[in-house]
């Protein structure tokens, strides 16, 4: 599983030949390193509606013809646009040509310009080969991250900004509920509100935890495999 960070909380994953986008926020993204005119994707995972997450969904499933995965509510509103969606909501899973992808709890708010749009979620895909990752959405801390660890996590994709998501304190302890094998901070430095320093936030995990934290640049990756880094 290659991920690909593109600024904010925007990833792209590619495995078993296909390109998999999670809330691809490229417009309006200061550190985006694509346009999304040239973003490609089989796949488009939205963990809420808001529109830092929702973000050029509607422009890249469009054009690429991309089905995307959203919560009930929100793949409602998505269909009634014209795009392919798979509705799930919390708990439920399904299954797709590159794994398994089931939404768990989070806890904030979704709406869309004031329109409810179904709740928040996390996000929780298995790949074919095995790999387990989470991506946290805009989640605050809550006790109920040891029991999405129990998936056994090889990556955990975690908000640090504070002020709309856990700050780096209660990241910290959220790697200590979840236990993935690696943590890669995101929702941080966008914008000024939510400037955070993410290498020493890497050191406040490595020295309480046996996760390791990879910290990733807009346009950089890394391979994920069972059992961590590749």
């Amino acid at each position: 599983m290659k991920l690909t960070f593109h600024g904010h909380s925007a990833w792209e994953i590619e495995t078993g030949g296909l390109r998999i986008w999670i809330d691809p926020f490229i417009t309006g993204n200061p550190h985006a390193d694509v346009t999304a005119d040239q973003a490609q994707a089989d796949y488009i995972i939205v963990s809420h509606a808001h529109r830092d997450h929702l973000g050029d969904t509607e422009a890249i499933a469009g054009r690429t013809g991309a089905r995307v995965i959203a919560m009930n509510e929100l793949a409602i509103h998505l269909a009634e646009k014209g795009l392919a969606t798979d509705a799930l909501q919390i708990g439920g899973a399904m299954s797709f040509p590159f794994g398994r992808v089931k939404l768990v709890p989070a806890h904030h708010s979704s709406s869309l310009d004031g329109t409810y749009m179904g709740s928040e979620a996390g996000i929780l895909l298995r790949d074919q080969e095995g790999t387990v990752l989470y991506h946290a959405g805009d989640t605050g801390l809550f006790s109920d991250m040891q029991l999405i660890g129990r998936a056994g996590l090889d990556a955990a994709l975690l908000p640090i900004g504070d002020k709309y998501t856990m700050g780096p304190d209660d990241a910290v302890t959220a790697v200590e509920l979840l236990q993935p094998r690696v943590a890669l901070p995101m929702h941080y430095n966008t914008f000024p509100f939510i400037a955070q320093d993410a290498a020493a936030w890497k050191s406040d995990v490595e020295e309480r935890t046996d996760t390791k934290v990879l910290v990733l640049q807009p346009g950089e990756s890394c391979v994920v495999v069972p059992g961590g880094l590749a």
